[in-house]
C-alpha cells in the first residue's frame, strides 16, 4: 500500500508523519529543526525521511508544511523573514534530493487540511481554523478549497484588527488579534506581571482578579474577531488549536461562547460550532502529507480536493 510522508517544519522541531490514503498514521517522529543554514536543515530532514523509508519502504509522495508565503507552483517560499528566514527561496525538491516535486504548503493551511481530512472538521467544506499560541495563525476552507490569495497572504487571520487605535503588530496591523491574545504580548498586556499565558492562567485560577481581567479582555477580542470572520466566511464550524487553546480550553471556551451569544449574527437561530482541534501538533504534518497525496495520482483516489 502506498503512503505519503508529511513534514511540518517549525522553529524548534520538525514533525514527521507517514500517512496512508485512509489517513491512518503509520509512523510519527520529530527531529530538531537545524535552521542555521540550508545544508544543516536539509541534511537533518533527509535523515528523518531516510529513517521512515527504511522502516516502511519508498514513499509515494512527500509534502512539506512551512511558515511563510508560498510561491505559486508550491515549490518554494517566496517570503519568510525573521526566525525561519532559511526557508525563503529554498527549492525543497533539490534540497531533499527527491526525484519528484515536493509540494509546499503554509503551515496553518496544512493544519486545516489535516483537520478537514481526518480531524475536527472531517467532511466539512467551509471551515475557519485559528491556532492560538506564541502568535495567532489561521486558515480558511471555503467551498472545499483552502484560500491562498494573490500573494499567499490569505488566511493570516491573526492579523485582523480588533482595536484600530492599538499599536501595529509585526505586519503593522493596528491592534491585531495576534497581539490581543498571543503569548508574544502577555508581558505588555499584563503590565509586566506575567511572561507567559501559562503563568497568567495559573494566577487567574488562584484567584488573581487582575489576571482574570487581562484574560477576559483577550477572550472578548477573540470573540469579536471570530464573529467578524463568521460574517465574512460563513463557516460550518470554527476550529481552535495551538498551545493556548489546547492547554486552557475550559477557561477559554466558556467566556468565548458567552461573548459570541452577544456578537454572532445568527440569521437562522443556530450558533456556529466552536470546536477543539483533534490532531494536536501533528495536524500540519498530516495536512502536508494529504496535500502531497492530492498531487500524486497513485494516492489521490477518494481523497477530497484542497
Amino acid at each position: 500500500m502506498g503512503y505519503a510522508i508529511g513534514l511540518d517544519v517549525g522553529g524548534t522541531n520538525t514533525k514527521v508523519v507517514a500517512v496512508d490514503a485512509s489517513g491512518a498514521v503509520l509512523h510519527r517522529s520529530r527531529t530538531a529543526t537545524l535552521s542555521s543554514s540550508v545544508d544543516a536543515l536539509a541534511g537533518a530532514l533527509r535523515g528523518a525521511i531516510a529513517d521512515v523509508e527504511q522502516r516502511l519502504g519508498p514513499s509515494s509522495a512527500l509534502g512539506v508544511a512551512t511558515p511563510g508565503l508560498v510561491r505559486p507552483g508550491e515549490r518554494t517560499v517566496h517570503w519568510m523573514q525573521g526566525r525561519m528566514a532559511v526557508v525563503q527561496g529554498l527549492d525543497w525538491q533539490r534540497a531533499l534530493g527527491r526525484p519528484r516535486p515536493v509540494p509546499i504548503v503554509n503551515d496553518a493551511r496544512a493544519a486545516l487540511i489535516g483537520e478537514a481530512w481526518v480531524g475536527a472538521a472531517r467532511g466539512l467544506t467551509n471551515v475557519i481554523l485559528l491556532t492560538i499560541g506564541t502568535g495567532v495563525g489561521g486558515a480558511a476552507l471555503v467551498d472545499g478549497h483552502v484560500l491562498a490569495g494573490h500573494l499567499g497572504r490569505a488566511g493570516h487571520l491573526g492579523h485582523v484588527s480588533v482595536d484600530a487605535t492599538g499599536p501595529g503588530d509585526i505586519v503593522n496591523t493596528p491592534g491585531s488579534l495576534e497581539d490581543a491574545i498571543g503569548d508574544c504580548t502577555v508581558a505588555a498586556r499584563s503590565g509586566g506581571r506575567f511572561t507567559s499565558t501559562a503563568s497568567l492562567v495559573a494566577a487567574m485560577q488562584a484567584g488573581d482578579a487582575a489576571a482574570r481581567d487581562v484574560w477576559l479582555t483577550s477572550v472578548q477580542r477573540l470573540a469579536a474577531a471570530v464573529a467578524s470572520l463568521i460574517n465574512v466566511l460563513d463557516p460550518q464550524c470554527v476550529v481552535l488549536g495551538g498551545g493556548i487553546a489546547m492547554h486552557a480550553w475550559d477557561l477559554l471556551i466558556e467566556p468565548l461562547r458567552a461573548r459570541l451569544e452577544e456578537y454572532e449574527w445568527r440569521p437562522l437561530g443556530s450558533a456556529t460550532p466552536i470546536v477543539a482541534a483533534r490532531l494536536g501538533d501533528e495536524a500540519g504534518a498530516v495536512g502536508a502529507a494529504r496535500h502531497a497525496m492530492a498531487a500524486d495520482g497513485a494516492l489521490s483516489a477518494g481523497v477530497p480536493g484542497t
